[in-house]
């Protein structure tokens, strides 16, 4: 079981350690990146993605978004961790570790399987600059200028609008809770497999989200606006983005396997996590 963590969490180094000790009992190796191993100097270093038959990301969402990447596609379950506050994404919080550990051991638990999107730079020349994987979003959006980004948005080599907005996200449907959601975008259920792309502030109301199947590959390119804009993957990483660039998106070859255990389902976190469902909760009616 590979194991990738946060390291700005308190308590981190007590987990690691009592992790190495229960673990022989179980049947579990724990491999450790190397930002991990250096805390606690024990267990194996993390390498090949290929070598582990299962991740334990330690963290909050971005922790699990960042192992997702770092699959790269490799069909092992992630068992995601809450250290923080939200933890939309995540199996279970942190008092709930070392059972969920047990209960991964013992084959309790279901896999989840998560669309994933593809996203590709090509520059100017035709070349691709950069590839990436993304569990929830990739978003083109402007820098530091306070002006619209106009961007022409085709589907499978068909234009289907000019956008003049401060930016675009195109989600998966587990990431139609993420940022999507913050820029007016639907809650799709992840058992439904789509592309969504969302403006943001979009200019004219006429602009609106748009829930596209998940064979079309979607190609954003930028006509003019800021002299650079930005292409950022799950918020985390990317690359510059100039005019005359193109952005493509497609559905990931492979999905990413999340860890579920039975009792848990897509709604009870939506009510729990986001508030869904808002004062009749309270009252404990649905």
């Amino acid at each position: 079981m590979g194991v990738i963590g946060h390291r700005g969490y308190d308590g981190l180094p007590a987990i690691l350690h009592r992790l190495l000790d229960v673990a022989p009992g179980l049947g579990v190796t724990l491999a450790l990146e190397e930002e991990l191993w250096s805390l606690v100097q024990r267990g194996e270093p993390l390498g090949d993605p290929r070598s582990v038959d299962a991740l334990l990301t330690l963290g909050g969402d971005g922790t699990l978004l960042r192992g997702a990447r770092f699959l790269e596609g490799h069909p092992s379950p992630i068992l995601g961790v809450n250290l923080g506050r939200l933890g939309f994404l995540t199996t279970c919080g942190r008092d709930d570790l070392f059972a969920a550990v047990e209960r991964f051991a013992a084959g309790d638990y279901m896999v989840v399987p998560r669309m994933a999107l593809e996203a590709s730079a090509i520059g100017r020349d035709g070349e691709g600059r950069g590839h990436w994987l993304a569990l929830n979003d990739v978003v083109l959006h402007k820098g530091g200028f306070a002006r619209l980004v106009r961007l022409t948005v085709s589907v499978d080599q068909e234009v289907i609008g000019a956008y003049s907005a401060d930016g675009l996200v195109i989600s998966t449907p587990t990431g139609s809770t993420a940022y999507s959601l913050s820029a007016g975008g639907p809650v799709v259920a992840p058992t439904v497999e789509s592309i969504i792309v969302t403006p943001v502030s979009p200019h004219t109301l006429a602009m609106r989200p748009l829930v596209l199947p998940p064979e079309v590959q979607v190609t954003v390119r930028a006509d003019d606006g800021p002299e650079q804009l930005l292409v950022t993957v799950d918020g985390q990483v990317g690359t510059t983005f100039t005019g005359g660039e193109s952005l493509l998106v497609r559905k990931a070859d492979n999905p990413v396997l999340i860890v579920r255990f039975p009792g848990t389902t897509f709604f009870s976190r939506l009510r729990l996590k986001l508030g869904w469902g808002g004062l009749t909760e309270r009252d404990g009616t649905y």
